[in-house]
């Protein structure tokens, strides 16, 4: 069985002198919850257009569910469910119509998907009022349904959150996560704000100008976003053990190139320092680390545009 979902090798875009997309390597598995971000024409909806077959690459190879020739990639495709841009909504139709209208439109039979997708997106007491009546976080709950009508194993959402208050943020996040965790969907969301992913993202792809500077997971990201005092001794060892003893705290992490990280007493340098040196140890170094997300992305993204 094929673990991954999506690869891509060496993809390319140009639209005549303009290149949108840069010998992007991309990889997603099954059932992960990927956060593909970047700042506004980065290349993020060229990508999610090439994935779904609204676009064709100039370069490289697309893999979906371990298929990469061209007719199985079509049906691979057909496994897809998706919101590029702004759903497409009929606003004088109810929530009903409008599946009813698409799954017509796509040759999904039977009625029963419809208010199966409707109370899966918390929408089937909606009745006869019509979408133009919606507000915007209804309407992007539609838009998720007619994406979700045909049982999708892949969803792709290009920028979900735009224009959405915070409740309705939170609502479609959380609704997510239920799809996800619940019936094992994976999912690629789009975004260029790093701090609406990071409650929901389990992996993160950053893009900047059509290249994928870092692909990272969350894990990792919180690791290296997280606040905490760099300490270089001469006794590395030594130097945990007094911090575990004078200071009664356990996190710390003893890096491979013997630098300690101490995720307590943030506040509190100079009993830390004290500490060190009342027990003869040299302080080589010792200063506050960790980015925000944000800092983060910024610090990529500027090492990119420096390099």
């Amino acid at each position: 069985m094929n673990d991954y979902i999506l690869r891509t090798s060496h993809l390319t875009k140009k639209y005549r002198n303009d290149v949108a997309l840069e010998d992007v390597n991309i990889s997603i598995k099954k059932g992960e919850i990927y956060g593909f971000i970047g700042q506004n024409g980065a290349g993020k909806s060229t990508m999610l257009r090439i994935v779904t077959g609204l676009s064709f690459p100039s370069n490289g190879t697309i893999e979906l569910f371990g298929n990469d020739h061209a007719n199985m990639l079509t049906d691979a495709q057909k496994r897809i469910g998706a919101i590029i841009e702004s759903p497409a909504l009929f606003p004088n139709m109810t929530a009903y119509e409008n599946l009813e209208v698409h799954r017509l439109q796509r040759g999904i039979p039977g009625k029963g998907c419809i208010n199966k997708t409707l109370e899966l997106v918390e929408l089937n007491g909606t009745g006869k009022k019509k979408a133009k009546n919606f507000s915007l976080g209804m309407k992007q709950r539609l838009g998720l349904a007619i994406a979700l009508l045909s049982d999708p194993e892949f969803l792709l959402l290009d920028e979900p959150t735009n224009g959405l208050d915070p409740m309705g943020i939170v609502e479609l996040r959380e609704l997510l996560k239920k799809l996800n965790r619940e019936q094992g969907l994976t999912i690629l969301i789009s975004s260029h704000i790093l701090s609406e992913l990071h409650q929901l993202a389990s992996r993160y792809g950053i893009i900047h100008k059509g290249r994928l500077l870092e692909e990272i997971s969350a894990k990792e990201l919180d690791e290296k976003c997280r606040q905490h005092l760099r300490i270089k001794v001469d006794q590395p060892t030594k130097g945990a053990t007094v911090l575990e003893s004078a200071l009664s705290t356990s996190d710390y992490e003893v890096m491979p190139d013997g630098t300690i990280k101490l995720y307590s007493n943030l506040d509190n340098v100079r009993k830390v320092s004290m500490a060190l040196t009342a027990n003869n140890l040299v302080i080589e170094h010792l200063s506050q680390n960790g980015d925000s997300l944000e800092s983060y992305f910024a610090r990529v993204v500027g090492g990119e545009e420096h390099a």
